[in-house]
């Protein structure tokens, strides 16, 4: 059981909020954000990194995460968005809307292993935050299976590409894909290596 939190709840830290992202590393689709607030007597066996969870636990667990929160928000930031900003920029971007999304009091911002500032609130970051804190997990949960959802729609409208399958990130059969039909234009991130290279080649034919 996760209970990361527990050292920080006091009189003056009554609600905590867990930020978590999916996505920062495929060659396509967004990157997506969550954060969530847990009451603080809540407690599961369950909720744990979403790394560490099947697919079909996380699909069982998001609704689980979506009832008991006290608040929660979901927030993308598309793959043209991460190459005008650079990933790392993007990822703060989307941690930002989510945390936005919150409408219940909170006291402390706890994220994975990220730090930002400007809120009015303390913010820690935690090395692998995910697999020590609720909330954070509880945020990679909902940030995973919303990405994965999204790069499932994908397919559908981009059947050449395996989007289901390797979620954009750069697996072989991706690789293969790349090579044979090439990105698809505001989906794969232009500045991610191997996508980058095709539009280098692009501009040396002229």
């Amino acid at each position: 059981m996760l209970k990361f939190e527990r050292q920080f709840y006091s009189d003056t830290v009554k609600a905590i909020v867990g930020v978590d992202e999916a996505g920062r590393g495929p060659l396509a689709g967004p990157v997506v954000a969550a954060a969530v607030v847990f009451p603080p007597d809540y407690t599961s066996e369950l909720i744990n990194d979403s790394k560490q969870l099947t697919e079909k636990k996380r699909e069982a667990l998001y609704q689980e995460v979506i009832d008991h929160a006290l608040g929660y928000g979901i927030a993308f930031v598309s793959a043209e968005e991460i190459d005008a900003l650079n990933i790392y920029a993007a990822t703060q971007k989307a941690m930002r809307a989510a945390i936005a999304q919150i409408q219940c009091p909170y006291d402390l911002i706890l994220t994975d292993a990220m730090k930002m500032d400007g809120f009015d609130v303390p913010l820690i970051p935690v090395i692998k935050g995910d697999a020590k804190a609720l909330n954070i997990a509880g945020a990679s949960i909902l940030a995973k299976v919303t990405r994965d959802r999204y790069m499932n729609e994908l397919q559908t409208k981009y059947p050449n590409f395996s989007f289901s399958v390797h979620k954009g990130y750069g697996t072989a059969k991706h690789l293969e894909e790349l090579e044979k039909y090439g990105p698809i234009e505001k989906v794969h991130r232009k500045t991610f290596k191997p996508v980058a290279k095709f539009y280098q080649e692009q501009l040396t034919l002229f």
